[in-house]
């Protein structure tokens, strides 16, 4: 065969071999793939079904503490963040095994065939100096098991260990975080809902009433039984009256759903609120300014936060300096090898390694500034945060005094407007007041009511948003979403009172 045909048969192989590898390339490609619309449907049924899967049925009035409790117990928001404590508690516990040493079993086995050999030739005359032989089997089959130790990887696992621990509490913060906003929002739905659940039945008969008032206001105008001027008075007070209830109602008409969302009912489900007693008494909050402001400094989840990101930072120095460090390895391990050729087919073999990584030793300065840069950052961001709690403190309490003098101002008015209410019917029993006068009075009371509701509610929210500013838990260990609702709701009413939430005292009773 002449070399003409032997390059050509050589170029159609290459191509050949060329082709095979990109069809092999291009088979492995991976595209794209939407879910079909079956998967859509069905991963939406799941969805559905299990979102408030598995909860305690709603069997009576929802009061203020049982509200907290389901929204403890069953708010995905919570159960998120729990979730993520609990991965980080398991990636601590995976990472103490990378502290171990390391035990590697190993099995070889390696076939050919023919015989392996080889001969030797003479340096000195450039003549073969020893027939070919062989010092292997076809076959060989070994294995070895082998415990190595790597300080430096030891290091590094528990400083990465240590960090590990500081991302646990982390996960604590933020989920300490997530059910004070929680119960916040609860108190903040539940008091509107309870308003609008409380207003609902009084505006839609009193709408009934002032709508029959209207209708006789416009035909006495339009028949001219009385002045035009006091008719159309009379009909604008009543617009307004009734203006101002719809306004009312237009706030807290989502309340009750926004409730329903918190406690993870299920979407639709129809459920009612049971209105609390009225605590006789507020108190003023006693404690010094200079005090609750430590406190919070000390307590709040963001400033805890930082401090363990700044303690994981300082732990980032420890690592960047084991890694500019020579590496010690010391192994120990045990072989066995089938050869027939070895003269011991077992044995047990030890030893130790060094090694430097040179370069990790020219970027330790580097590591070195910008772990500083990270330490000035959080530091930085402390002092923001310090500034910004103190503000929420101070506002949070300032707006609590100013809400108790806003229950009193209203509690005030309503009982002065039941008095002029009960003059007026009075009268119109009496024949001397019209019904118009007497619907108008009804209308302002109900105003009266939901105004004095709404400032209780303000009243609650400002006291709850004190005890967050200050970063206290609005739980605390004995609690646990294992509880019942029930049992649950008795733990926070009690826990409450103890703080001195004259609602939870009133009820505690």
């Amino acid at each position: 065969m002449d070399s003409a045909h032997m390059l050509s048969l050589r170029h159609r192989r290459t191509a050949l071999a060329v082709l095979l590898l990109s069809t092999a390339i291009g088979g492995c490609s991976v595209k794209p793939e939407s879910l079909s619309e079956q998967e859509h449907q069905q991963r939406a049924d799941d969805l559905l079904k299990r979102v408030a899967a598995q909860q305690e049925p709603v069997t009576a009035p929802i009061d203020l503490y049982s509200a907290m409790a389901r929204a403890i117990k069953y708010n995905l928001d919570y159960r998120v963040e729990m979730m993520e404590h609990a991965v980080r508690v398991r990636e601590l516990d995976l990472s103490r095994y990378d502290m171990l040493p390391r035990l590697v079993g190993t099995l070889d086995y390696n076939g050919r065939s023919n015989d392996s050999g080889g001969s030797s030739r003479s340096l000195l005359t450039g003549q073969q100096s020893l027939e070919p032989s062989t010092s292997s089997d076809r076959e060989v089959l070994a294995s070895d098991l082998a415990l190595s130790w790597d300080v430096l990887d030891f290091g590094l696992s528990y400083v990465r260990a240590q960090q590990a621990g500081d991302a646990v509490m982390l996960a604590e913060e933020r989920k300490r975080k997530v059910i004070q906003r929680i119960v916040e929002d609860v108190r903040t739905a539940f008091w509107r809902a309870a308003c609008a659940e409380r207003m609902l039945g009084k505006t839609l008969e009193l709408e009934r009433t002032t709508e029959a008032a209207l209708k006789q206001a416009e035909e006495q105008e339009s028949s001219g039984l009385t002045r035009p001027l006091v008719a159309l008075s009379y009909e604008r007070e009543l617009l307004t009256i009734s203006r101002d209830v719809q306004s009312l109602a237009r706030e807290l008409g989502v309340a009750k759903q926004q409730l329903a969302g918190l406690m993870n009912l299920e979407p639709g489900q129809d459920y009612s609120i049971k209105f609390p007693a009225e605590p006789k008494e507020w108190k003023s909050i006693d404690q010094p300014y200079s005090q609750m402001l430590r406190l919070a400094v000390e307590n709040r989840p963001e400033l805890r936060e930082v401090a363990y990101q700044m303690r994981s930072n300082e732990r980032e120095t420890t690592a960047t300096l084991l890694r500019a460090l020579p590496n010690l390895k010391l192994f120990v391990g045990a072989n066995v090898n089938d050869n027939s050729y070895l003269y011991n087919s077992s044995w047990t073999g030890w030893g130790a390694q060094a090694s430097w990584n040179l370069l990790n030793v020219f970027r330790y300065g580097a590591d070195r500034d910008r772990i500083d840069a990270q330490a000035q950052l959080l530091d930085e961001r402390a002092l923001a945060l310090t500034m910004a709690v103190a503000t929420q403190l101070s506002v949070s309490q300032a707006r609590y005094e100013l809400r108790k003098r806003e229950l009193n101002t209203a509690e005030r008015y309503l009982r002065v407007q039941r008095k002029i209410e009960a003059q007026i019917d009075a009268g119109y029993r009496a024949e001397s007041v019209s019904q118009q006068t007497l619907i108008r009075e009804q209308m302002n009371s109900v105003v009266a009511e939901v105004r004095m509701d709404m400032a209780l509610a303000d009243l609650q929210n400002a006291y709850a948003n004190v005890y967050a500013s200050i970063g206290i838990d609005p739980i605390d260990p004995t609690m646990s979403s294992a509880d019942s609702v029930d049992v649950l709701a008795g733990k926070l009413r009690r826990l409450w009172a103890g703080r001195g939430d004259a609602l939870a005292q009133v009820e505690a009773l």
